[in-house]
């Protein structure tokens, strides 16, 4: 068997995405998914492997940019779309594709590569580490109520049609991305997705549904969502299906989730993607009926130890030594200094003795401040 990896070319576009089909199913995707796909995938960030002329690998990456602690933007790659076809396992396809993106991603400048993994234990062989989780949460609305901040009763919310008000949620959304570690900065056509509402996807939910918060005519919150009906011998029991929420305040905040939990003929709200420090488990009567759960979301993998530490800032002033093992890049292997505060740092090769030893793995899981040094240390890790 000879394979090539390269480049993808427009001619190539539709074999391609087919090979990424077959790799997670077989289901094709609604026209509306793959033209939207089709638009925002850079094809010169796009790499497959050929097997004569069938793809057998597939893997791409968005240039994104993503907030870190003390918020600044910083640019990352968002790796995306990986697949190997089932017929081509264990012969090294995925490790090659994995080189040669780091390798370009290095020298486009980016210090950050980002993805959120189908198959977590894949990544953490690259490199890669779990630094943000992601919460779901599904409340029992007929046993949990909601304590509500002053000034909640202050917020006017009306419904509105998503596209009506998208532009004005894309702003509030950025305005949003600086205050928490692990946002990331939507390029321009990315608004598109939180539209994306393909009619396959319900499973007997409805359509896309949006309401806006609003204080003194303007706007301070919003949340989109569908209601998938259903009923019992007692009567109604729908799910309010929530998609996403953002506010600028806690009173917003608070009235959009009062709403949310008040909707006719639902008996629960469901959440997912949402932060495991979210507000929402303060405003919650009773925890328990939330039915809690928590799993990874964001992998950052450094590729540039030296810069990704500089871009970042400290709360507290800080001066250690790594030693940091990367057998697959490993020009970030060896001992770095890091020196900083809340408005700075510097991280170089140093020859001092170090005061932790740790892989880029958990350096990257460490990286946004989600996961703690001591916590690693304390499974054996640092």
């Amino acid at each position: 068997m000879t394979t090539g990896l390269r480049v993808v070319s427009e001619s190539e576009w539709a074999a391609w995405y087919g090979s990424l089909d077959l790799a997670f199913g077989g289901v094709p995707e609604s026209p509306q998914e793959r033209r939207l796909w089709r638009d925002l995938v850079e094809l010169d960030r796009s790499l497959g492997v050929w097997d004569g002329s069938t793809c057998i690998g597939a893997t791409s990456a968005f240039s994104f940019r993503l907030s870190v602690p003390g918020g600044a933007l910083v640019d990352a790659a968002g790796v995306t779309m990986v697949g190997v076809a089932a017929t081509h396992r264990r012969r090294g396809v995925l490790t090659s594709m994995m080189r040669r993106q780091l390798d370009d991603i290095r020298a486009g400048g980016e210090p950050l590569a980002v993805l959120t993994a189908s198959e977590p234990v894949i990544y953490g062989r690259f490199g890669y580490g779990a630094a943000t989780w992601q919460m779901k949460a599904e409340i029992d609305t007929s046993r949990v109520s909601l304590s509500v901040p002053p000034g909640t009763d202050d917020v006017v919310l009306r419904y509105a049609e998503p596209a009506d008000v998208h532009a004005a949620c894309e702003e509030l959304y950025a305005r949003r991305v600086p205050e928490r570690p692990g946002m990331l900065a939507r390029r321009p056509g990315w608004e598109r997705h939180g539209l994306l509402d393909p009619e396959s996807d319900r499973a007997g939910a409805s359509p896309l549904q949006c309401v806006v918060a609003e204080r003194g005519g303007e706007l301070v919150g919003y949340a989109r969502f569908a209601v998938k009906p259903d009923w019992e011998w007692q009567g109604p029991k729908g799910t309010v299906q929530v998609r996403d929420l953002e506010a600028v305040d806690p009173a917003a905040y608070a009235a959009l989730w009062r709403f949310l939990c008040d909707i006719d003929l639902t008996s629960s709200v469901l959440a997912r993607n949402r932060p495991v420090d979210d507000p929402l488990l303060q405003l919650v009567s009773d925890v328990r009926r939330c039915d809690v759960a928590v799993r990874d979301s964001l992998h950052v993998r450094l590729v540039e130890v030296g810069a990704a530490l500089e871009a970042r800032t400290y709360q507290a002033p800080v001066d250690v030594v790594f030693e940091v093992e990367d057998a697959f890049c490993p020009w970030n292997a060896g001992r770095w200094r890091l020196t900083g505060d809340a408005k700075g740092a510097s991280c170089a090769r140093t020859e001092d003795a170090a005061d932790l030893a740790l892989s880029v793995r958990e350096l990257g899981a460490a990286y946004l401040g989600g996961v703690s040094l001591s916590s690693l240390a304390g499974a054996g890790r640092v």
